[in-house]
């Protein structure tokens, strides 16, 4: 074995698979998208592009989901960062489609994150879209830890975890008739250490909130859940300023921070190597509903 081989980290080996990946797609489906929220999963989607397809454009454009509830400060993340790469980005809201009347919500302040199936799959069904790229990984959920890189979805958008389609020898299998479309995650391989590995090797930059920072927050249910407009400390609950970070971002209403003074990639990477509990167990109040949550919200369309 070469010793150029040799030197080869494990870092290089999944980005590798990820390029690959992306221009596998890109080769073989008619109108793919990038899914792009601005959280550090799709930032190293972003990166990973860019070694795929540069000094050349996307051939594909970018699309957020946007829930209307998102964190104010990953939202400016997210136009600064696709404005700096001059990539197409389409922002779809819920906001439009609970005015179409395709989402109805029970409560004004109900979390909106299962609402962003209804929306993505009007969003592909109106561009027509194929297949969309996100950053799912296997390691963050029981649902997720099912799928394969790339996913197929039914005409109704629907997931079915028991008509996969096998992957032997990396060999991906893209074919859909209309109507139809996958899912595909180049880092589904990878883990949240991985990730936080890469960033710090590629220097990427990331919403602030990734990172430790003071944060007004009511402990409920296990978690830290962030004071804000749409959660509000509830009758006698005592609110505490603590310093705090997010492992995963997402809609308000449902992601919550973790106690943390990490400060930098390296800090959170220390962590991450000795933590216990998954990012989405130890943030995210929807998952939290029953062990199937996440696996119900995929049947119906959820990314």
């Amino acid at each position: 074995m070469s010793t150029a081989l040799l030197a080869r980290t494990h870092l290089d080996w999944l980005e590798s698979e990820a390029i690959h990946i992306l221009r596998e797609v890109a080769a073989e489906c008619a109108r793919p998208v990038l899914l792009f929220s601005g959280g550090k999963d799709s930032c190293v989607l972003l990166r990973l592009a860019e070694k795929a397809f540069r000094p050349g454009r996307f051939p594909f454009p970018l699309m957020h989901i946007d829930t209307g509830h998102n964190y104010p400060e990953v939202i400016a993340f997210r136009d600064r960062r696709a404005a700096e790469l001059g990539e197409e980005l389409i922002v779809r809201s819920v906001e439009d489609s609970i005015a179409r009347g395709t989402v109805v919500l029970r409560h004004a302040h109900d979390s909106r994150n299962a609402a962003q199936a209804t929306t993505l799959l009007e969003s592909i069904a109106e561009f027509g879209f194929d297949a969309c790229i996100g950053g799912a990984r296997r390691d963050e959920e029981k649902a997720r830890a099912k799928e394969r890189i790339c996913s197929f979805r039914d005409e109704f958008g629907q997931w079915d975890p028991k008509a996969q389609r096998p992957e032997l020898w990396n060999l991906y299998n893209t074919r859909v008739h209309p109507g139809e479309n996958i899912r595909v995650f180049p880092i589904s391989n990878w883990t949240e250490l991985d990730v936080w590995q890469y960033i710090e090797r590629e220097g990427l930059d990331l919403p602030l909130i990734y990172y430790a920072h003071e944060r007004e927050v009511v402990r409920r249910n296990g978690l830290l859940v962030p004071v804000t407009p749409l959660t509000p400390a509830g009758e006698g609950e005592p609110v505490e300023r603590l310093v705090v970070r997010f492992r995963t971002v997402g809609d308000v209403s449902c992601t919550c921070p973790v106690a943390s003074t990490a400060a930098t990639p390296a800090d959170i990477i220390a962590e991450t190597a000795v933590t216990t509990i998954t990012e989405r167990g130890a943030t995210r109040m929807d998952d939290q509903t029953s062990e199937a949550s996440m696996e119900r919200r995929k049947k119906q369309g959820y990314f």
